[in-house]
């Protein structure tokens, strides 16, 4: 299998409890600055500053483009990363794509892990709510001399909620003074997103987890908690009942306090 050398900004206290974060499809690190910087803080009640670890997975934000992508993929890159740091009694976080990277991380390296945290996805395959987006992507145009706001009246045909926009956005960038480009590896997503909605396979999880659930989120539906609690006896599900998927944007303080109680 092979891996690739992942991008991540770490800040924090070395040594402290490391928490390794895993962003979702199309996202990147970035998405996790402000919970990041918060944790790698210690608070005013003396809670110790953690070990924060902000990681690109492969063909999303600065990390590798690459001809493949896989959960087993995803998390021996993750596994690679950390075995070069030397950490281990990490606390993992996922959130969606991250989510189920990180499920199966700890499938096959439990013994790295002290506690995994799955914010809005289940291990199940899901429905694909995504070709929009992926359209969006595909047919934008970036050619020479193109202007931002121009890639963004684009996307928006295809993407109708202006958060969303703004979200895809992030991955714009200046390739050269006077081109545009993408950091998502738009054409391997395209071709390969049913690798990205596929479940993660059987294995048992007894790593203490916790399941982050968004009230008004669809990706942990009532329906999946009896094969989340067999195939992750020792976990817990968390509900924040006014949230979406993008629980940790929209609760951030309740994600935060979840982390720094597992860490």
């Amino acid at each position: 299998m092979s891996t690739v050398d992942l991008f991540y900004r770490r800040i924090g206290t070395e040594g402290a409890t490391p928490v390794v974060i895993l962003h979702g499809l199309f996202g990147t690190s970035d998405n996790w600055g402000s919970v990041g910087k918060e944790l790698s803080e210690p608070t005013t009640a003396g809670a110790p500053a953690l070990d924060v670890l902000l990681v690109d997975l492969r063909d999303h934000g600065r990390s590798p483009h690459t001809d493949a992508i896989s959960y087993p993929l995803m998390a021996a890159d993750v596994h690679a990363l950390l075995t070069k740091l030397g950490l281990k009694d990490i606390v993992l976080v996922g959130h969606s794509m991250g989510g189920k990277t990180a499920m199966s991380f700890a499938q096959q390296w439990p013994e790295l892990l002290k506690k995994l945290i799955v914010i809005d996805i289940s291990p199940r395959e899901h429905v694909n709510n995504q070709a929009h987006i992926v359209e969006a992507l595909r047919t934008a145009d970036l050619s020479l001399g193109r202007t931002r706001k121009q890639v963004e009246a684009d996307v928006a045909k295809f993407v109708k909620e202006p958060g969303v926009v703004q979200f895809l956005m992030k991955n714009v960038y200046w390739k050269t003074e006077e081109e545009l480009a993408w950091r998502v590896n738009v054409a391997l997503l395209d071709r390969e997103l049913p690798s990205i909605l596929a479940a993660i396979g059987p294995g048992t999880v007894r790593v203490p987890t916790i399941f982050v659930r968004g009230g008004q989120s669809d990706y942990i539906v009532r329906e999946d908690i009896p094969a989340i609690k067999e195939q992750f006896p020792n976990s817990r599900i968390e509900t924040v009942p006014y949230a979406g998927h993008w629980v940790h944007v929209q609760a951030p303080d309740e994600v935060i306090a979840l982390i720094r109680e597992s860490a």
